[in-house]
C-alpha cells in the first residue's frame, strides 16, 4: 500500500520550504526527489455512488425518492433510475446490502488507520 510522488527540487521547495531548506541548505541541483510514505487515504477522492446513498435510506421510499433525485441531478440516467426503482419496490432497500448508519465512513476509517498503525509498529519491530 506504499504510495510515491516524484517532485523536482525546486518543486519540492515551493511546497515544503522549511523541510527544503533543512534537507538541501544552499545545495541547487537538478535532481528529483522521490517521497515514500507507509499506507494512502482510501477515501481520497471517493465519490459515493447510488448504492451508497441507498445503503444510507431508512426505508424504500426515501431510497425512491434518492433515486429519483439524482436521475433528476442528471447523476444516473432515467433508465438506470427506473431499474433501481423496480428492484427497491421488488425486494426493498436490504437488496443492496446492510443500511449504513450515519457513522458509516467514520467507523470504517477509525478501523484502517487502527491497521494502518499495526503494520507501521510491527515494520518498526
Amino acid at each position: 500500500m506504499n504510495v510515491s510522488h516524484e517532485f523536482s527540487i525546486e518543486e519540492f521547495k515551493k511546497k515544503f520550504p522549511r523541510l527544503a531548506e533543512e534537507i538541501f541548505g544552499d545545495r541547487d541541483k537538478q535532481l528529483t526527489l522521490r517521497v515514500e510514505s507507509g499506507f494512502s487515504d482510501p477515501w481520497r477522492n471517493y465519490v459515493p455512488t447510488v448504492v451508497d446513498y441507498i445503503r444510507r435510506c431508512k426505508t424504500t421510499e426515501e431510497a425512491i425518492k434518492v433515486v429519483e433525485y439524482l436521475a433528476k441531478r442528471g447523476e444516473i440516467t432515467g433508465e438506470e433510475a427506473e431499474e433501481l426503482k423496480s428492484i427497491l419496490v421488488n425486494y426493498g432497500v436490504e437488496f443492496f446490502g446492510s443500511r449504513k448508519e450515519d457513522d458509516y465512513y467514520y467507523k470504517e476509517a477509525k478501523r484502517y488507520w487502527s491497521l494502518m498503525r499495526r503494520q507501521l509498529k510491527s515494520r518498526r519491530s
